[in-house]
């Protein structure tokens, strides 16, 4: 007969929320600690990076206000290193790694991993991804959707390289990244500013352990763990036994793939046995071009998508993931792409379509599931600019904007959010202030507006398109933008209306003006400047369904016309906007909404 093993006992709820708190304090201060050190503006302007912790054994424990595209694969990325380094790794120890076939998400992000000891035991990882200006590709961009393979994207690789042993910079590294790439000064500051947001993290560990003890941490980690499954397990409980299949397409690309590609997602929600299986399976194979997506990054799309439609408060970690399966194509665009096909645009073009077919395909549910699409593609505000500098002596800079965003997606309970980005950052970036960015690029930003009546219309609303314009000062400014969202729209779900898609334009020094392919890799000259307009949000729920007064606000802040007003919302209005006698008519709008249904029935 098997002796009784009794299970250790489990932690007091409330300790366990209090300690969970504290290691997303962790990771918050990690954060803090990148915006404030870090030298590029994608960086410390725009926040294009995330922090997280790990579990020594590789299992996503905090990730606080971290880009799901980000960190929801850095176990991925842990796990192999544990697999490099085995029985090497040691206090002291710091790791790079970019290798988008070692778990990464692309290129341009650079993960720094610290080990965290204590006790003598491997207990956490810290990790901090950054998204870097300049990472040594053959343009001056780290985003190269054209590039035939990872030789022709030709970014510095590193899988999981040590970086620092006993808290020092290992030279040799160190060199080689800073004959490489085009801002080395630039790239050196940032990453000691994530070395030292890892290392903050690991203090705070250190001293997490020393006051709670080894074997209280060990024991939170599976409660905390445990607990986040429940909480999953609880709300697909919830939902009904059904199969969801979403599919979408990706903008062309003119000379490489002129049909764009066609995706599909499929997703089994089984509430019996708390489990959601998606098949990413039938999806184009792996594509000439930077376009295809890593395993971290397809992973990460889909459950960030997921994790939108479900309660808002479950726990982000490797816990509620238990409840979750994916199954991909060998050699697949999404999730499988074979080696050395290019992962330039991973974390953008491929996984944006991924995330808004995903969260969409939960609207097929019924009322109150899911969300609308949002706005898709890198943008003119979001290009990458390079030069020389003629207020610095003609200093070399190379960076990524973020000047202005993508429209964000209606859901059941709310307007689509303005300051939202693309899908895969679901407004955790924020905006660059353009101060900044003409202090920190010889530019001149001549406008950035929302753009009325461009929302996808619904109950609830799409947030607007914004539109953004700049000119150079003096030398040839080279602008980057490997474009998405400027030809299908995205959709409106449960009745809601379409986005509207962006687009480019360059206009030269006597006005006229030149719509630009969706791939631009080109330098304006003083006296021209790059127009952009980004995609809006799609709506959710029939548009006469909203409230009246919720019309009347758009009308009065500008963001909806009073023609679309009456003749999508079905909303009728007395008096004028410049008196400020606006009204909402009640009378008419009944009236008026009648007779769109009766319009509708035939």
């Amino acid at each position: 007969m098997m002796a009784n093993v009794e299970k250790p006992v489990a932690l007091d709820p409330v300790l366990t929320t209090v300690m969970a708190n504290r290691l997303d304090g962790i990771v918050r201060e990690m954060t803090n600690t990148l915006l404030k050190a870090a030298r590029s503006a994608v960086i410390s302007s725009a926040r294009d990076f995330s922090c997280c912790i790990v579990t020594g054994d590789s299992r996503l424990l905090a990730a606080a206000e971290g880009l799901p595209v980000h960190i929801f694969g850095c176990h991925l990325q842990s796990e192999r290193l544990n697999k490099y380094h085995a029985g090497d790794m040691r206090e002291g120890d710091a790791y790079l790694d970019n290798d988008p076939y070692g778990g990464n998400t692309h290129a341009a992000d650079h993960t720094f991993m610290v080990p965290v000891f204590f006790e003598g035991e491997h207990l956490f990882t810290a990790c901090t991804k950054a998204h870097m200006a300049d990472i040594g590709n053959s343009i001056p961009s780290s985003y190269y959707a054209a590039a035939l393979d990872q030789y022709t994207e030709g970014a510095l690789i590193f899988p999981g390289v040590r970086v620092q042993r006993d808290y020092k910079n290992v030279g040799d590294i160190v060199r080689m990244c800073r004959s490489r790439i085009r801002v080395p000064d630039q790239w050196y500051g940032d990453f000691l500013a994530g070395l030292g947001s890892a290392r903050i993290a690991e203090r705070r560990l250190k001293t997490f352990c020393e006051k709670y003890g080894k074997d209280t941490v060990k024991r939170f980690i599976e409660d905390w763990m445990d607990y986040s499954e429940r909480r999953m397990e609880s709300s697909i409980k919830e939902l009904p036994k059904t199969r969801l299949v979403n599919t979408g397409q990706s903008d062309p690309l003119e000379g490489i793939l002129p049909d764009g590609l066609k995706l599909k997602v499929v997703i089994d929600v089984d509430p019996d046995e708390a489990m959601i299986n998606v098949d990413l399976s039938d999806n184009p194979p792996s594509v000439d071009c930077g376009l295809n997506t890593s395993e971290a990054s397809a992973t990460s799309a889909v459950m960030g998508a997921i994790f939108n439609s479900l309660d808002s408060d479950i726990p982000r970690n490797a816990g509620s993931f238990r409840r979750t399966s994916f199954k991909f194509a060998d050699d697949s665009v999404v999730g499988a792409p074979k080696f050395p096909h290019s992962c330039s645009m991973s974390t953008t073009n491929v996984a944006e379509r991924l995330v808004n077919i995903t969260q969409s395909a939960f609207a097929q549910i019924g009322e109150g599931h899911g969300l609308a699409q949002g706005g898709t593609g890198l943008g003119a505000g979001m290009a990458v600019l390079s030069g020389k500098d003629h207020r610095h002596e003609d200093s070399a800079y190379v960076n990524r904007m973020m000047l202005s965003t993508n429209g964000g997606p209606a859901g059941p309970e709310a307007d689509g959010w303005v300051n939202y980005a693309i899908p895969v950052i679901a407004g955790l970036m924020y905006r660059d202030s353009v101060e900044v960015d003409e202090l920190k690029h010889p530019i001149r930003v001549e406008q950035l507006r929302l753009v009325p009546d461009s929302a996808g219309a619904g109950r609830h609303r799409g947030a607007p398109a914004q539109e953004v314009t700049y000119t150079p000062l003096e030398n040839d400014v080279r602008v980057i933008i490997p474009c998405d969202g400027q030809f299908a729209p995205p959709r409106g779900v449960q009745g809601g209306a379409d986005g509207t898609p962006g687009t480019t334009h360059l206009t030269s020094a006597n006005g006229d003006e030149t719509k630009l392919p969706n791939l631009v890799n080109m330098a304006i000259h003083k006296g021209q400047s790059m127009r952009g307009r980004d995609s809006s949000g799609g709506g959710y729920g029939d548009p006469i369904t909203r409230e009246p007064a919720s019309v009347l606000r758009d009308v009065l802040e500008g963001w909806e016309g009073r023609a679309k007003a009456e003749t999508v919302y079905g909303v009728i209005f007395t008096g004028e906007i410049d008196d400020e006698s606006l009204a909402v008519d009640a009378s008419a709008t009944q009236t008026c909404r009648r007779e769109i249904e009766a319009a509708r029935a035939g």
